[in-house]
């Protein structure tokens, strides 16, 4: 049975059995701007990372088959992650790879699941991260996206 954690209106399952996280909020913005948010390197760079993390670096080749690469630098140094998108769907889902990039090498290689759903005057965001290799990893990502998910909801809280 997975566990279900509720963090100020975020809704985190962790399930350990099978190594998948899910995340889901709601943002204040149609889901072609919230697609957009995840898609547009211009606007991916203002909110990607967890807090006190800034994304100086990011390219992205959107389409199936395409890779996206980020640089994040926060307190604890530099963190560069990258994948190939596997889905495109706009603006309802958007599925990629995900591994880290450490000492020219990738690491493990999870995959994420993004969709976008429509609500009254907003987006329900629901990510579903699979494939990771141990609970730790998986919790260390559900405490990430939920500290992602913050600065993104900054973002359309301001004047676009």
């Amino acid at each position: 049975m997975p566990d279900i954690v509720d963090l100020a209106g975020v809704t985190a399952e962790r399930n350990a059995a099978d190594g998948t996280l899910v995340v889901e909020r709601v943002f204040s913005a149609p889901p072609a701007e919230v697609f957009r948010a995840w898609t547009d390197p211009a606007m991916l760079t203002q909110w990607w990372g967890p807090e006190g993390f800034v994304t100086p670096e990011c390219t992205m080749d959107v389409r199936p088959g395409g890779a996206w690469r980020t640089k994040m630098v926060g307190p604890d140094g530099t963190h560069v992650v990258s994948g190939v998108y596997r889905e495109i769907a706009p603006p309802t889902r958007l599925v990629m790879t995900w591994g880290w990039e450490a000492d020219g090498k990738r690491g493990h290689e999870t995959e994420v699941a993004v969709t976008f759903q429509p609500v009254d005057g907003g987006t329900r965001v629901r990510l579903v991260q699979s494939l990771f290799l141990t609970v730790e990893q998986r919790d260390a990502h559900t405490m990430g996206w939920n500290s992602t998910f913050n600065d993104l909801e900054r973002l359309f809280a301001r004047p676009q």
